[in-house]
């Protein structure tokens, strides 16, 4: 029984009831250049593969988390409007309700003593991705403050290939020139969507460039790494583990920052009823983000989570067309069809089962509710039989 404890390595058992394993689909079938037919023939099979139960999954949770991204960005932008502008105040509600949501799973889960050991043997790693979480929004904020609105909508791009570089270091992906070419094309999709922005007179100016970007540009690479580190966690431990390691962390650190940066603001602000319901919307589309985001970083990866927000300012018009009576410009209809088309071809060639190892298991020095310990139990039967033998 002591063998038990000498290592802090992973049980044998996957985190079945959040997400299951999906079976692996192989190799996507050749394209065959013999002759035109074949080639046809062979492109059309190849496009017929793409379209799996997990590929399907991955584009919904996509644009999902799309969705989530445009509504905290309607309703932060009332929220400033109505004279509430505590960005870090915003974002503790998010932290807060993760971990009142999954913290108390865990601890049913693992019991609260190897709650506790997880706590004690693990937590480092999640305050490291929980401060880069907190600090990564907190300055994406503060950028929109300082830098035009497509000076911030290009710069974020950038968290995409800190993502994959940080992605390759943790798993080693292989990443096939299709893959490239997905991630190019949505750029460039996003490139269309920035300049019908300009083309409609949507941007500000700017208040301070240089300081601006600096701030887009290390919260962007913080939403690249925090991305990458947590998929590579959820890749291994059951999700709400994770997640609500993250919510317990992130509350503790982004309430420090917010009692130190915003409570003469938390006096000023108007705390009136509209407000508070931009609040819940807010905090509930987070939640849905946050909680739809391991997922798809199982069923894809992370760096396919970064290119499917690229059509949130797609989604951003159609609110504003019932919110604001935008009227649309035609140019953010092919855009979106060519970050579409880009979530497409990067999985031309590559699979998702091949973007990383997928076997989530709770630690070993905890056991997790309904587990059953073979060596104990094997140990009670041998003794009984024991006993039998020497009575008779």
């Amino acid at each position: 029984m002591a063998s038990l404890e000498r290592t802090d390595t992973k049980n044998d058992y996957t985190d079945i009831d959040v997400a299951p394993t999906l079976p692996n689909t192989g190799a996507r079938p050749p394209i065959d250049y013999s002759s035109p037919k074949a080639l046809i023939t062979s492109t059309w099979n190849r496009f017929t593969s793409l379209w799996t139960r997990r590929f399907v999954l991955s584009l919904i949770a996509g644009q999902v988390v799309s969705l989530c991204i445009t509504a905290t960005n309607v309703t932060t932008t009332e929220l400033v409007t109505r004279n509430w502008a505590l960005p870090t105040t915003q974002t503790f509600f998010l932290y807060f309700s993760l971990f009142v949501i999954y913290t108390p799973y865990t601890m049913y889960q693992y019991g609260f003593k190897g709650w506790g050991k997880m706590v004690l043997r693990d937590g480092w790693k999640y305050i490291i991705l929980a401060a880069c979480d907190v600090e990564g929004n907190f300055l994406v904020v503060k950028a929109y403050q300082y830098t035009s609105l497509l000076s911030c909508m290009l710069l974020d791009a950038w968290a995409i290939p800190v993502c994959l570089f940080f992605s390759w270091i943790y798993m080693r992906p292989k990443y096939r020139w299709t893959q490239i070419l997905g991630v190019v094309v949505c750029v460039g999709g996003l490139g269309m969507l920035v300049g019908s922005d300009d083309l409609t007179d949507k941007n500000y100016p700017a208040v301070s460039v240089v300081r601006g970007d600096i701030f887009m540009i290390v919260g962007a690479s913080l939403y690249g790494f925090t991305n990458a580190t947590e998929e590579f966690f959820v890749r291994r431990s059951p999700l709400y583990e994770v997640v609500g390691q993250l919510g317990m962390w992130g509350t503790i650190i982004n309430g420090i920052q917010a009692a130190c940066l915003e409570h003469k603001g938390m006096k000023t602000a108007t705390w009136s009823g509209a407000n508070i319901g931009f609040l819940i919307a807010y905090t509930a589309a987070m939640i849905v983000l946050y909680t739809v985001a391991p997922l798809l970083y199982r069923l894809a990866s992370s760096a396919y989570y970064n290119l499917s927000l690229l059509s949130s300012d797609f989604y951003g018009l159609l609110f504003g067309l019932f919110l604001f009576h935008y009227k649309p410009y035609w140019l953010y209809f092919p855009a979106f069809s060519v970050v579409i088309l880009g979530l497409i071809i990067y999985f031309w060639s590559a699979t998702p089962e091949e973007q990383g190892k997928l076997d989530p298991q709770a630690p070993k020095y905890v056991h997790r509710r309904g587990d059953r310990e073979p060596e104990a139990a094997d140990v009670d039967v041998t003794d009984t039989r024991r006993n039998s033998i020497s009575k008779v």
